[in-house]
This record gives structure tokens, sequence and C-alpha cells, in this order.
């Protein structure tokens, strides 16, 4: 156990800067001859300070209020000494300040945890998935404000309780994008990126126990809107009129048989058109996402589309002429109302077109997709599979037979025995 030789409190009234006889008031911790000063914010006249007894002098004006805070001082860097003995750890005179004055890991606050992340994680998590924990970081002051009534809170408080009214403050009070209020899973995105900051806090050793041991994250299910085989011929065939049309259903067909994102058309470019293993062409690239690689042999149709804008784009910007994601979710609504489909069509909804009616409707099986989609996970590809009920009636079919087949074999085979 870490004991201190020497340990002192010493309160002096720095004279040296004193203004019109008014000096400030300081603690001096000393541990084995090392000091540590701490400003008590409090000020008192050079005339009234009795520096043999370290206190105000009695008829001082509020000499007994002034004392008794002093005291408490004293008591409260006795605790401070006394709780870094008990936790095994090096007694210094700057390690009671910062325990005093609420600055070593045990003191921790929230705002403190939530600034450590975001620092730290710049280099880890895109510019995309940061601003959202930035974002997070700003409902969470909004609630220390409005329900706790303070700037900021000690780890230490955190609790189940202040996780439940943290949720019920993001269900009820005013949405930062006064255009898109949260929902059920805006609401527990929220949460789940809270949650895993306090993951950091334990792994840091600045809480003991996780506030979130007895919470569940509820997210909404939604089935996101793809494209039929029949629907995808359609918006192959229509003849459309507006070239910005024209441009996007191109790009949102390329998406369809490649399965990329937005971001990482746009960030396609010759260098990565190369020839494969097969000797046919592929598209070898990186998720922005997640950085995962991807290697995506072309389909004829994605190939043609590749082929179609070639010398065509200016500046030799990228391999496609790609709109903003927000254009081009406005274009396809337009294209989808000309077509008479009635669904919610994004962009996004090319990667669910692409793993549903493209590759798994077609025998293409689930580890085959979830390494073109770029996946480190097969669960996270399930969310993508949906398998339609065409491709379910097929493998019903294909098994009805080999049962039937089975049972024609054994009656043939015990007429054949009899």
């Amino acid at each position: 156990m870490q004991t201190s030789k020497t340990f002192s409190i010493h309160f002096w009234l720095s004279a040296a800067k004193k203004k019109d006889d008014i000096a400030p008031l300081y603690a001096r911790i000393t541990v084995n001859g090392k000091r540590a000063e701490i400003s008590l914010k409090r000020y008192l006249s050079v005339t009234y300070w009795d520096p043999i007894a370290k206190k105000a002098k009695p008829r001082t004006p509020n000499a007994p209020a002034l004392n008794a805070y002093l005291d408490q001082v004293y008591a409260d860097l006795l605790e401070c000494q006394k709780q870094l003995l008990s936790e095994f750890k090096l007694v210094t005179a700057q390690s009671i300040k910062a325990r005093y004055l609420g600055e070593d890991d045990d003191q921790k606050t929230l705002l403190d945890l939530v600034g450590y992340h975001n620092t730290n994680m710049k280099a880890v998590l895109k510019h995309g998935t940061l601003k959202n924990y930035y974002t997070t970081e700003r409902y969470l002051k909004r609630f220390l404000a409005a329900k706790i009534k303070s700037s900021d809170i000690y780890l230490k408080q955190l609790s189940y309780g202040f996780i439940i009214d943290f949720e019920l403050f993001l269900r009820k009070g005013p949405s930062i994008n006064k255009r898109q209020p949260l929902k059920n899973n805006g609401v527990m995105k929220h949460l789940e990126r809270l949650k895993k900051i306090m993951n950091l806090a334990l792994n840091l050793e600045w809480i003991e126990k996780d506030p979130f041991v007895r919470f569940k994250l509820k997210f909404t299910k939604h089935q996101r809107d793809y494209l039929s085989k029949v629907e995808l011929q359609r918006f192959e065939q229509f003849l459309l009129d507006e070239e910005v049309h024209r441009k996007t259903r191109d790009i949102f067909v390329f998406s369809c048989y490649t399965g990329l994102s937005y971001t990482d058309v746009r960030s396609l470019t010759d260098n990565n058109i190369v020839r494969g293993i097969d000797g046919e062409y592929w598209i070898f690239t990186k998720r922005e996402k997640t950085d995962q690689p991807v290697k995506i042999p072309l389909l004829d149709k994605a190939l043609n589309i590749i082929k179609k804008y070639d010398n065509v784009i200016e500046n030799n910007s990228g391999l496609l002429p790609v709109y903003t994601n927000q254009r081009l979710n406005v274009y396809l609504k337009e294209i989808t109302v000309l077509l008479g489909i009635n669904k919610n069509i994004t962009f996004h909804s090319a990667r669910h077109t692409f793993a549903t009616t493209v590759t798994l409707s077609n025998g293409v099986p689930i580890e085959t997709v979830s390494k073109l989609l770029g996946h480190s996970k097969l669960s996270t590809t399930q969310v993508y599979a949906r398998v339609i009920e065409e491709k379910v009636s097929i493998d019903m079919k294909a098994l009805r037979n080999k049962l039937n087949n089975c049972i024609n074999e054994k009656i043939n085979k015990s007429i054949a025995d009899f």
C-alpha cells in the first residue's frame, strides 16, 4: 500500500497578489516535500488575516462563515487523502488536488467522457458517424440543462433512472432538426451511441457499473422497399424524357446490379475497374462506411452503363455522373411516379434490390451476397435479404418433389420385394 511520510495542509493569504489591501486565499497541500496549491476563490483584507492561526481574525466581518468554510476544505482534503490510500493509489500533492477538484479518473463527468470519445475517435470513425455523435452530445447537454438543471454530471451519478429519463426527454422534447422529429429508432440510435460511450468508460475504468446493464434497446423493424423483378425491368426499359431522370435511372440501376451504396458509387474511378481471377471485369474497392474491401464481378448490365459514360465524364472526376444523394432521391421519386410504382424508393433501395431480387432470388448463397455487399457479419446481410414468395414457392416445390420421389422409391422397392 502506498503511504506518505509527510502530509500537511496549509492555508495562506497571497500578499503578493493583493489589490487595495485585498488578497486571495489559497490552500497548500504538501506530501513528501512536494507541493500543490488550490485557489479557494475567497478574498480577505490582509489586516484581518491571522497568519499563525491560518484563519480570519475573530472580529473580522463574516469571520465565522469564512473560517467554517476553511474547516470544511481541510476536512475534504483529508478525506481525499484517505480515499486514495483506501484505493491503493499513489498519494501525492497533485493527486489529492485532482481528487478534490474532481479532475482525477474517479471524478470524471459525462461530458468529459463524451469529449474524450469524440476527440479520440476522429481517426477511427467516419465523418458522418462522428457527426451523429456530436448530435447525441447536443441532446445530452439539452437534457442536463432542462431536467437536471446542471451543465454536467459525474459519471458515478449515472444510473438506470438517468437513462430512462433521457429516453423520455428524447421522445417528448423538441427535436434539433425540426423538420424531422425523433421517432422510436432515432431515439434508440442516440441511446445506442450513449451505450457505446459508456462501454468506453468501463474499459477505461472510469465507472464501475454500466447504467445500461438492465436497459434494452428496442428498435422498430422496418422493411425497406425494393424493386421486384418486373419493376426492375420496367425501370430499365421505360423511356424517360428528362436527361436528369435518365442519368439517375442509370446510376440507380448500376447500384442494383453491383450492390454499391451511394457513397461507394460516387467514389469510383477507372482505377477501380480491373480484370479479375476469371479474366472478366471486376470492381475492386473499399466500403467507405466500414473500410471493408469489396470485390464485385461486373454483370453485363452494370458494365454497359460504365461503357455508356466512358469518355463522357468531365474533368475525370469519377467513373459515373453522380448527382448529390438528395437530388438523386428527389429524381427517383419522380421516376417512380412516372412508372406507376407505388413504393418509397430511395437510392439505398438499390442495395436491397441487389440483395433480394438480383442475387438471392436467383439462387446466389447468402454468404456470397454478404461478401459482395462488404459486410463483416452475416447477420448484417440478413437485414437486406428478404426471401420473396416466388423463391419460397420454388424451394418448397423442389422439396415436395424430392420427398415424393423418396416415397415412390420406397413403395416401388416394397412391391419388388413382395
